[in-house]
């Protein structure tokens, strides 16, 4: 959509998923790459809780597993954010401008398993939302207070829906779950 695409590079970090979902992984994502404006490298680690829960600690100094990590390798005097680059506008997702990526996302499949079968869904709605939801970030989208957490997960089921996955984070109209994506 914006001529230029999203290289997607998919790691298996000792984790039991199928060579063909991890194919799948990446293929949809870098079609959400197009739908969002993003170019440039993405890398997926796909890990289990012992190892997402040690990145957690170290990294975000929190004990316990969490769902994705987002290390963004962008560099902000290159390329500078001020607002997120796209956004969701009367239902429509809205691409402002097209923006260089370079980003490590540690996605946790033990956390997608869980989350998946309590939301009765596939492992690989799960894994894919994780993945969305780090470029987001990259994008210049945040989810620490309510209306920004808000309008990044309605914006990742928006694109989900127009992958063809549907929505995926509000699936069942409930209010945000704890512990998930954030």
């Amino acid at each position: 959509m914006h001529g230029r695409s999203l290289a997607i590079s998919i790691t298996n970090g000792g984790t039991d998923v199928p060579a063909d979902l991890i194919r799948r992984l990446g293929d949809s994502l870098a079609e959400a790459g197009k739908v969002l404006g993003a170019f440039g490298e993405v890398r997926v680690r796909l890990v289990l809780d012992a190892e997402m829960a040690q990145a957690h600690e170290e990294f975000a100094g929190v004990p316990g597993t969490t769902d994705v990590l987002t290390f963004d390798l962008t560099d902000p005097e290159e390329d500078p954010i001020s607002q997120p680059t796209v956004a969701l506008a009367g239902g429509q997702i809205k691409v402002a401008k097209a923006r260089r990526v370079d980003t490590d996302i540690m996605v946790c499949v033990d956390e997608g398993q869980r989350q998946a079968k309590a939301r009765g869904h596939e492992l690989f709605h799960e894994l894919l939302l994780y993945s969305v939801h780090g470029v987001l970030h990259c994008l210049g989208h945040d989810d620490h207070d309510e209306g920004a957490f808000a309008a990044m997960h309605d914006l990742e089921d928006a694109v989900l829906t127009r992958l063809g996955v549907g929505v995926v984070f509000r699936r069942d109209g409930r209010a945000p779950r704890d512990g998930g994506v954030a």
